[in-house]
């Protein structure tokens, strides 16, 4: 990154390790940070939007929209995360091909599926062969988020539909009884009250979230544990930095990140529970009546 670290081999102590922290590799390494921080800050909301999507066809008098919402939270919480992990970006990829073979391709007269290969003309790719490597990296990032949002998504929907039935029926009653409609009640008083139930269920849902963005490695991006075991492993003289195996130090440093972002969710979420069950129907609304009587 420096002028003075054109040549590593010239350099021994402090000034090689600081040209080493500074080379071109660990610039993508803290580069990685940011992209697990979007991962989470994407995914969070899509999946809650999922989520509130299939508790709400869950709990839909028509029989079709409501079994869609409970297939959907059913299948997902029954199969193994990894394997919509690797379902799905594979399953987009190649469905987004596909209709664009068709569109841009209309007169293929080869099967597009020939043994283990998907082919499509070279038109249909996603992305293009000839776009920067940027683009490359911003596609497999939102089909890797796309994948992270459906799997939690079924979560977040199985935590806000028992959210939901948990709201005293009582009170959509009585809002019924005074004339709303469906629709209004659940704007008014279902989907107000419910979050206060759903809080807890969710914060257990980012906590996990939050473990499982080291996944991101096995789709084929290029994150915070890809780049600590290739940065720490054993370097030979090839390589302008050979040194010995620091795997450990990564790590270490990966463990102090995690749990950084684990105690500052703590600390945040902790405070929100606190603001929703003020002046709720709540084991912990009740504690806060108490303590201020």
């Amino acid at each position: 990154m420096f002028a003075s670290c054109a040549d590593p081999s010239q350099l021994d102590g402090l000034s090689w390790l600081m040209c080493y922290l500074t080379s071109g590799k660990h610039m993508l390494f803290y580069w990685s940070f940011l992209v697990v921080l979007l991962l989470m800050v994407i995914t969070a909301p899509l999946a809650l939007l999922l989520g509130f999507g299939g508790a709400m066809a869950a709990r839909s008098p028509v029989w079709p929209v409501r079994m869609l919402g409970k297939g959907y939270t059913s299948m997902v919480r029954g199969v193994p995360d990894i394997v919509f992990f690797l379902f799905v970006p594979i399953a987009m990829d190649q469905g987004l091909e596909y209709i664009r073979h068709k569109i841009k391709c209309p007169d293929w007269d080869q099967p597009i599926r020939q043994g283990n290969d998907f082919l499509v003309c070279a038109e249909a790719k996603l992305p293009l062969s000839s776009s920067p490597q940027i683009w490359h990296e911003i596609y497999g990032f939102s089909l890797a988020t796309l994948a992270f949002a459906v799997v939690f998504g079924a979560f977040a929907a199985n935590v806000l539909y028992g959210a939901m039935q948990a709201v005293p029926r009582a009170q959509l009653e009585t809002a019924e009884a005074y004339g709303m409609n469906r629709a209004q009640v659940n704007r008014r008083i279902l989907i107000p009250q419910m979050w206060t139930y759903a809080l807890p269920g969710l914060s257990n849902l980012w906590m996990i979230l939050i473990k499982a963005t080291p996944l991101l490695f096995l789709l084929g991006v290029e994150d915070i544990v890809y780049w600590a075991r290739e940065l720490g492993s054993t370097k030979s003289n090839v390589y302008a930095y050979p040194h010995p195996d620091w795997r450990l130090y990564y790590f270490l440093v990966l463990l102090a990140f995690y749990l950084g972002i684990t105690r500052v969710s703590e600390v945040v979420l902790g405070r929100l529970t606190t603001r929703l069950s003020r002046g709720q129907a709540t084991m912990a609304g009740e504690a806060m009546r108490k303590a201020g009587a």
